[in-house]
Order: structure tokens, then C-alpha cells, then sequence
């Protein structure tokens, strides 16, 4: 199991409480929140976030597009493009935060 594999499993066990609990309190505070179901999962958002702060690349883009779409699509076989997956990085922001805040 490489790093990015046990980044991945500790970030979705987190999601896998948080979620839940977050989305109770959006709907208690009358927050309207848009649940348009993502293509990737928050957890795996999550981790090409945490990974690429790890790693030697200086920008996200050529990250993800030399990176993740030419050596991780087996491991994120539902990929999307770069400006999907900015949109999408935005909705991780509060699990994000709470995940580093909680390590």
C-alpha cells in the first residue's frame, strides 16, 4: 500500500462520519446546499488535493493533467476534466478543513 493508498483510506473513513453529520447540520440551519451528486467521490477529490500538496508539482493543473490523468486512471477510473474538477474542489472545502483539523 503506497501513501496515496492509505491517504485515500484514512480520508474516506473520515468522510464516511462526517458527511452525514455535515449534511444534518446544513439542513438544521436552513443552509441550502446544491446535492448534485459528483462523478468522482469527496473522498478522492480529497486525496488528489492532500497528494498534490505532497508532491514536487508547483501547479495543480500540471498535477492533474501530467500526473493523475496519465498514471492514476486506474485508481480514479471516473475522471473528469481540469474545470470540473476545480468546481468540484470548491463543494471539499468544509470536509477539507475539517479533515486536516481533526489530523
Amino acid at each position: 500500500m503506497n501513501n496515496s493508498d492509505a491517504v485515500f483510506v484514512e480520508v474516506d473513513d473520515f468522510c464516511q462520519t462526517f458527511l452525514p453529520a455535515w449534511k444534518k447540520h446544513l439542513i438544521s440551519s436552513g443552509i441550502k446546499h446544491i446535492n448534485k451528486p459528483f462523478r468522482l467521490s469527496v473522498s478522492e477529490v480529497m486525496t488528489m488535493v492532500i497528494d498534490f500538496h505532497q508532491s514536487s508539482y508547483r501547479y495543480f493543473k500540471t498535477y492533474y493533467i501530467h500526473f493523475i490523468y496519465r498514471y492514476l486512471t486506474n485508481e480514479f477510473p471516473e475522471l473528469v476534466s481540469y474545470t470540473r474538477i476545480l468546481k468540484l474542489m470548491q463543494g471539499i472545502l468544509v470536509p477539507l478543513c475539517s479533515y486536516l483539523t481533526y489530523r
